[in-house]
């Protein structure tokens, strides 16, 4: 299918009557699931750094952004990772050492994280 065609497609699927929502609440349900259908597609595209050491610039960038779902894609694909990585980065950034393992209190990535969120000014 050519670009225009697909365009054309996409465009007339998003004029249709939703459940009676608004054209508003529409586009936010619609970008929704345009996150949805990328985290779940992830294998998709490229990943190739998926598994690599994160540097500790690469975890600043992330942790310098609200933790949401459309981040969570938006810098899976920036880095070429997995989003989950990037969902851990930002749950394991405010998670207290209290509530840690004995086994994860020792991780060296965790330790990192947990680094680079003190120096950016994250509690946790």
């Amino acid at each position: 299918m050519k670009r225009k065609e697909f365009k054309e497609r996409l465009f007339l699927a998003l004029d249709e009557d939703v459940d009676g929502i608004t054209y508003d609440e529409k586009m936010v349900l619609v970008h929704g699931l345009l996150v949805e259908y990328e985290k779940e597609n992830e294998e998709k595209r490229d990943i190739t750094n998926k598994g690599a050491k994160w540097t500790d610039e690469e975890l600043k960038i992330i942790l310098l952004d609200a933790p949401t779902k459309e981040n969570c894609v938006k810098y899976a694909r920036l880095f070429k990772r997995g989003y989950g990585s990037i969902e851990q980065i930002y749950r394991w950034s405010v998670t207290a050492r209290k509530d840690m393992t004995d086994e994860r209190k020792v991780d060296s990535f965790i330790k990192q994280i947990k680094k680079v969120a003190k120096e950016i000014g994250l509690r946790g």
